[in-house]
C-alpha cells in the first residue's frame, strides 16, 4: 500500500485555493503520538484542546471544531475511531465525540507499516508540511505538534505537483534591491545578504507561482510574521498589522504595531508590485483579526 500516496490525497474541501488544512494537522499531530507511544489511542475529549490550539494557530482565519476532521479523516483510509458502543465515528459533532468516549488512532495497516519501515513517518510528516504549510512555519509546527524529524533526512518528497523556480529568490530581491518591503532592512556580510528572505504571498502549496507579483523581499522576523497572519497588504500597497498581535515592549511597538498603514518599501521602478488577486489570497486566507488602525491617524487601513 502506497502511504505517501494516500498522505498526499487526503480529501479535503477546496474552492478558489481556499486552506482547509484540518485533516493534514490532525494526521501530523497524530504521526507525532505515534512517535511517543506507538499503540496508544487519542481520546477526543483530551486531545481536543491540542487540536484546537493548533487549528486557531496554523488554520484559516474561520474558526472550525477539531471534531471536523476527527470524524472525516476516517474516510482517507489512515484514521479510525471507535466509542464505548464500539468501531466506528459516531459522526463530526462534538458532543457525540465526548459523550461516546470517542478515540482515534492510526489504522492498523499504517502502524504496522511505521514500525516496519520507520523512515516512512518523517517521509509522511515532511509530505504533509511541503504541500500545506510555508517553508517558515515547518520547524515550529513540528515543534507545537511534537514531532522529531531528522535533520539530515533528505528523501525526495513523492507527488510534489511542480517544481520550485530556483531563480526565484534572487529575482525577488533583486526587485527589492535587498531591502525588506516591511521594514527597509538590508543587513549584508561583505557583498552577502542576510536576514532577507524571498516570501511568496499566496502561498506556493496553495499554487502560489513563483512571479515577482507574488513575492516579497523580507527580513527574517516579518517573513514570520507574515506568514502567521500577523501582517497584511492592503489596497495601495500598505502594510496591515492585525488587531489580534499583542506586544508591550518598545521592539514589539516599533518593528510591528507601528508599521500599520505604511506603504510598501519597493520595488524598484519597472518591477512589478504585488498583484491585487495574491493579496486579496493572504488577507482571506492567512491574515488573522481585523486590521489596526494606521499609526497616528486612527483610520483602518483597508
Amino acid at each position: 500500500m502506497d502511504w505517501l500516496e494516500r498522505t498526499a490525497k487526503l480529501r479535503q474541501w477546496t474552492r478558489n485555493g481556499t486552506r482547509a488544512p484540518h485533516k493534514p494537522l490532525l494526521l501530523l499531530y497524530a504521526l507525532g503520538r505515534f512517535q511517543d507511544d506507538a499503540d496508544g489511542e487519542l481520546r477526543y475529549s483530551a486531545v481536543e484542546e491540542d487540536l484546537q490550539r493548533l487549528l486557531t494557530e496554523y488554520g484559516p482565519p474561520n474558526r472550525t471544531s477539531p471534531a471536523y476532521p476527527f470524524h472525516h479523516l476516517v474516510s482517507d483510509g489512515v484514521w479510525e475511531v471507535r466509542t464505548t458502543r464500539g468501531p466506528g465515528s459516531p459522526g463530526s459533532g462534538v458532543r457525540d465525540l465526548r459523550e461516546t468516549g470517542a478515540a482515534g488512532r492510526l489504522v492498523p495497516e499504517l502502524r504496522a507499516a511505521l514500525r516496519r519501515e520507520p523512515p516512512l513517518l518523517g517521509r509522511m510528516a515532511r509530505l504533509l508540511l511541503d504541500l500545506h504549510f510555508p517553508p517558515s512555519l515547518h520547524g515550529e509546527l513540528c515543534e507545537a505538534i511534537g514531532l522529531e524529524l531528522e535533520p539530515t533526512q533528505t528523501e525526495q518528497l513523492l507527488r510534489v505537483r511542480r517544481q520550485r523556480n530556483p531563480q526565484m529568490r534572487e529575482l525577488v530581491l533583486t526587485a527589492y534591491e535587498y531591502q525588506c518591503a516591511f521594514c527597509g532592512y538590508d543587513g549584508r556580510i561583505g557583498a552577502v545578504p542576510v536576514g532577507l528572505e524571498a516570501a511568496h504571498v499566496r502561498w506556493w502549496a496553495f499554487d502560489g507561482p513563483d512571479d515577482i507579483d507574488n513575492g516579497l523581499c523580507l527580513c527574517s522576523l516579518h517573513h514570520k510574521l507574515f506568514d502567521k497572519g500577523v501582517l497584511g497588504i492592503g489596497d495601495g500597497h500598505r502594510i496591515l498589522v492585525s488587531q489580534r498581535f499583542v506586544g508591550h515592549s518598545p521592539a514589539a511597538r516599533e518593528h510591528v504595531i507601528a508599521l500599520a498603514g505604511r506603504p510598501l518599501v519597493g520595488p524598484q521602478p519597472g518591477a512589478r508590485p504585488v498583484a491585487a488577486a495574491h493579496r486579496a489570497w493572504h488577507i482571506a486566507q492567512v491574515f488573522h483579526g481585523t486590521p489596526r488602525p494606521a499609526a497616528g491617524t486612527g483610520r483602518v487601513p483597508s
